[in-house]
């Protein structure tokens, strides 16, 4: 996320602003922040897993949406934009922007260095806070180490896959990934040091 600015608005001023912007931004309680460029290795990834959930979820009621569909936080008061979504069943817009959806089952982010901390913080607390999200995957853009998050009653187990030979469990899905998908065609990826 980029520097954030000092002015509130409302959600209609942002919604208005947003429909006009020729780049993406996020919303929390009347802030607008904008969002950081993503690198080419981000962008490969991103819509590597985008092709994997849509392959794995072709024959079930399940659609995987890419980083353009924007999520409705409402305990946060919040607009953002996840690197990826699925959502099982019937899409569910936000009563304040029916261009925004609210009932994902799974989020996928891409961890870049300027926001790996948000990503795998304040971020994630506001995800909890949608009583459809199970599971959470962070992919890790410089090096193949991927994090799922799969909420247990009263807790979250965390997984981690380490190397190009390995895959991911999508437990909310019941369908694995292998890394090698993900990772395809990414530039100067380095190894893990574990």
């Amino acid at each position: 996320m980029a520097e954030q600015q000092t002015e509130y608005y409302s959600i209609e001023e942002y919604l208005a602003l947003e429909a006009q912007a020729e780049e993406r931004h996020e919303y929390e309680a009347g802030r607008i922040h904008a969002m950081s460029g993503g690198s080419i290795n981000h962008s490969i990834m991103g819509g590597n897993i985008i092709t994997a959930l849509n392959n794995s979820l072709k024959d079930s009621n399940c659609i995987a949406l890419n980083g353009d569909a924007r999520l409705w936080i409402d305990h946060a008061h919040s607009f953002v934009y996840p690197d990826a979504m699925v959502i099982c069943g019937e899409i569910q817009s936000a009563e304040k922007d029916p261009h925004a959806v609210v009932n994902p089952v799974l989020i996928v982010e891409v961890l870049s260095k300027s926001t790996v901390g948000y990503d795998r913080g304040d971020k994630f607390h506001k995800y909890c806070s949608l009583p459809s999200f199970q599971e959470y995957v962070l992919i890790d853009q410089h090096k193949p180490v991927v994090d799922v998050l799969f909420r247990e009653p009263g807790y979250w187990k965390v997984t981690t896959a380490i190397g190009l030979d390995k895959s991911i469990s999508l437990g909310s899905l019941g369908f694995d990934i292998p890394l090698s998908a993900i990772y395809r065609n990414v530039q100067d990826l380095g190894e893990p040091i574990f």
